[in-house]
Order: C-alpha cells, then sequence, then structure tokens
C-alpha cells in the first residue's frame, strides 16, 4: 500500500505473531487427539496424520518457501502464508470428518511454510542495523519457544470447551495480522533459482516414508502397501541426495553439513525435536486414557514444564557464553536423556507425577540445549549462507518431529500394545538422545556461539 510508512516494530511483532502461531499448531493439537478421535470416529493413523500432515508439509517445503520470499518478496510471501493459513484454520474448525481434517492440516502445514523464512526475512530487511537485527531475532526467535511451552497447556484449556477451537482461536490472530501488513515496507523481489527436481524428491520421499512408517501400526511391516511406500520414499531420499550433488543451484548444498560442528549441531536438533514431540504425543495419550484426566487437568501437568522451559532459554546463553557451546548442549540432551529413560517406566508406575518429573526433564533440557547449537550453526556456516543455513536446520527439526509422531504411533498401535509400545517409543527417543549426547562432546571447548533462543 503506497503512501504508508514502514514501522520496523509492526514488522517485528508479525514476525514474531507467525513464529508463535506456526510452532503452536504443532502442539495444541495432541491435547484434542482424543476428543477428535472420539468424536469424528478416528483410528490412531488417522490421529498421527492429523498431526503430522502438517508437519510433513511444512518440513518438506520451507526450504522452497525461503526461496519464494526471496523470488516475490517476504511480504508478498508472508501474506499469501497469512491467508492460506486462516482460511485453512477455519477449514479445520469446521472438519466434519477426519479426513477433511487431515486436508485441511496438509494445506495449513503449506501456509506455515511460506510464512516462516518470510517472517525472517521481513525482520532483516527492516533491522539493517546487525546489532537491532541481533536483538529482533531474539524476540522473534522467543514466540516460538514460548508457543513450543504452552501449546500443550492451552489445547487442553480450550479441549474442555470444544476441540475446535484449538484451530478457531488462529482465526483472529490470522485477520490482526492481515491489516497490520500495509505498516510494513513492501519487499523486494530477486531473481533466484529454484530446484523444482530436488523439492519434488524430497516431497515424495518424506511423504513415502512417514506414510509407510504410519501405516505400518495398523497394516503391519509386510503389507504391500507398506513396503512400496517406503520403498518409494527411500529411493526418493536417494535421489534427492543424488540431485542436491549435481544440480548447479541446490535448495540443499550438502557441502554445507562438511564441517563437523554443523553435523553435531543438525543430529542434537534432531534428537531435540523428535525427542519433544514425541513425549507431548506419548504423555498427552497416557494421561488421558491411562490416567482418564480430563484435558484441562492434562494440560496443567505440562505448567512446570513451561516455567523451566522459560527458564532455560534465559541461562542458555550466558551458559554458552562462559563455558561454549558444549556444555548447555551436553547437560541439556544429558537431562532429556535421563527424562525419557523415566517415560519409560512411567507406563508401569501409572502416576502424574512421574509424568510431571518426565516433561520436566526433556522441556527444560531441550531449553538449554537448543539456543547453543542453533549458534552452532550459524557461526559455522558462511555468512552469505546463513539463512540456508537456518533453513536447513529448521527442516531437520521438523522431520525430527514428523517422524517422532510416525514411528512412536505406530508402535503403539501395532501388536505391541498402548503399554509395551509406550515403553519401546521412549526407549527409542532415549537411546537418540544419548547419541546426541555423546557427539555434543566433541564441540569444541573453547568455541564461542552467538546463542539465538529457538526452542
Amino acid at each position: 500500500m503506497r503512501g504508508v510508512p514502514a514501522h520496523p516494530r509492526t514488522a517485528l511483532l508479525l514476525g514474531s505473531a507467525g513464529s508463535f502461531l506456526i510452532t503452536l499448531d504443532i502442539l495444541i493439537v495432541n491435547l484434542a487427539l482424543p476428543r477428535m478421535g472420539a468424536e469424528l470416529g478416528a483410528t490412531t493413523g488417522e490421529l498421527q496424520w492429523i498431526v503430522d500432515g502438517y508437519t510433513l508439509l511444512f518440513a518438506a517445503l520451507l526450504l522452497s518457501a525461503g526461496n519464494a520470499a526471496d523470488r516475490f518478496g517476504a511480504k508478498q510471501t508472508f501474506a499469501v502464508g497469512i491467508v492460506l493459513f486462516g482460511i485453512t484454520s477455519v477449514l479445520c474448525t469446521l472438519a466434519p470428518t477426519a479426513v477433511v481434517l487431515i486436508v485441511a492440516r496438509c494445506a495449513q502445514g503449506v501456509g506455515a511454510a511460506l510464512m516462516l523464512p518470510a517472517s525472517m526475512s521481513l525482520i532483516r530487511e527492516s533491522f539493517p542495523d546487525p546489532a537491532a537485527r541481533a536483538r529482533a531475532l531474539g524476540v522473534w526467535a522467543a514466540g516460538g519457544a514460548v508457543s513450543t511451552a504452552v501449546g500443550p497447556i492451552l489445547g487442553g484449556l480450550l479441549t474442555t470447551w470444544d476441540w475446535r477451537l484449538v484451530f478457531a482461536i488462529n482465526i483472529p490472530v490470522c485477520v490482526g495480522m492481515l491489516l497490520a501488513l500495509p505498516r510494513v515496507a513492501r519487499s523486494t523481489p530477486r531473481a533466484v533459482p529454484f530446484d523444482a527436481a530436488g523439492q519434488a524428491l524430497g516431497l515424495i520421499g518424506l511423504g513415502g516414508v512417514l506414510f509407510g512408517v504410519i501405516e505400518s501400526g495398523a497394516r503391519g511391516l509386510g503389507d504391500v502397501v507398506v513396503l512400496s511406500s517406503l520403498v518409494i520414499g527411500c529411493a526418493a531420499i536417494g535421489g534427492f541426495i543424488a540431485v542436491q550433488r549435481r544440480v548447479a543451484h541446490p535448495m540443499m548444498p550438502l557441502d554445507l553439513l562438511a564441517p563437523r560442528p554443523m553435523r553435531i549441531a543438525i543430529l542434537a536438533s534432531f534428537a531435540f525435536i523428535f525427542s519433544w514431540y514425541g513425549t507431548v504425543f506419548l504423555t498427552t495419550l497416557y494421561l488421558q486414557q491411562r490416567l482418564g484426566m480430563p484435558p484441562l487437568l492434562a494440560g496443567l501437568v505440562f505448567v512446570p514444564s513451561a516455567l523451566l522451559a522459560i527458564v532455560g532459554n534465559l541461562i542458555s546463553g550466558p551458559l554458552a557464553n562462559r563455558y561454549a557451546a558444549r556444555a548447555p548442549v551436553a547437560v541439556g540432551l544429558g537431562s532429556m536423556t535421563v527424562g525419557l529413560v523415566c517415560g519409560a517406566v512411567m507406563i508401569s508406575v501409572g502416576s502424574a507425577w512421574l509424568a510431571v518429573v518426565v516433561l520436566m526433564l526433556v522441556g527444560a533440557g531441550g531449553s538449554i540445549a537448543m539456543p547453543p547449537l542453533a549458534g552452532v550453526v550459524l557461526g559455522t556456516a558462511d555468512e552469505d549462507r546463513a539463512g540456508i543455513a537456518s533453513a536447513a536446520l529448521n527442516t531437520f527439526r521438523q522431520v525430527g518431529g514428523a517422524l517422532a509422531i510416525a514411528v512412536f504411533g505406530a508402535v503403539i498401535a501395532g501388536s505391541a500394545g498402548f503399554a509395551a509400545g509406550t515403553q519401546i517409543s521412549f526407549t527409542i527417543a532415549a537411546a537418540l538422545a544419548l547419541l546426541a549426547t555423546t557427539a555434543s562432546l566433541g564441540l569444541e571447548r573453547s568455541r564461542r556461539s552467538d546463542s539465538l533462543p529457538t526452542r
């Protein structure tokens, strides 16, 4: 809109709101899953897709969405993302069947993917001074951190009245964001190449693997559909890697992952999101289905973890500055490992208090570890590749979350049953967290990383 002055703080507010909304819609749904299943007659596999349909499209399209923000302009791309996110939130709210809800959630994931990279670009454009930009990006990242902590709590509160409110709450936020967007300066589009083959193979690969894993719980690993999906998915991932090695402008340059600190940070970030999303998914079902808690009371179980997560984000930066990234990362991941081991025994104890301990150890540990890991990624990548490095980190994080829901849901829906399946799932997550903890010891003692508070 011409003649409207640009307001950097409005760009920061909108970017932070987008970051908050995107992350919120991953975790707010978990507390509502039992009510959704009962009202819509959804199977366990369909409930998994209600979560993973969103996460899959979000993760698979993040890199291409960053390209779109450069090609068409950050403000313009952000606007399209808000509109799509708002429309699909309406469809989710009104969904008459599980299938309609899943389709709407997939489309909502596309909107989220368009919004996230564009929101960061808006802030970069609005704050040209490096120091001011660093502070603004910290505020932006805090939006995602807060939503990660309060998502399950808010989900339990809203589900007490109606599970559809977990989607309806997005609608006024999207309307308000659109009304404020004209106060942000228009972005300048740039001519940038697009890796169409890489995007197609990445989407087919992730979709094939996730579909196969989710359906294996109900159909069994020997099912033709499951095996075909897994084979196609793995072949597409192999093709994606081959294309990234040969194409002139890859969507994910493989040499970006060559430095050891980068690989450690990617692994640890993947392990954190895999463990946290899996823990929220399993604990939600445990509290409501095993202990019979109503959604509101189950949501309150997450309060201590949310408070500790805020503290963890605040102390993580000073710890990294004083002791380098290795100390808070190793301590945080170690705390997660202990919490996940407690989760493996939680099901046989039948205690809500033990669930509180599990959530505190896993949530607080992740909040301490994640900011320095983001700092390692940004500090390892060249300055002109910071954007693609951040996109790669977020992609691996979201893939980890999608895989956690797929794997854990398949295990508890399989022949092992809920109790044994929960123990197996927590054991898998604990083993991965322990591997990441061990790998984090390979980070340099003397390296000082710029911490970015992103949970």
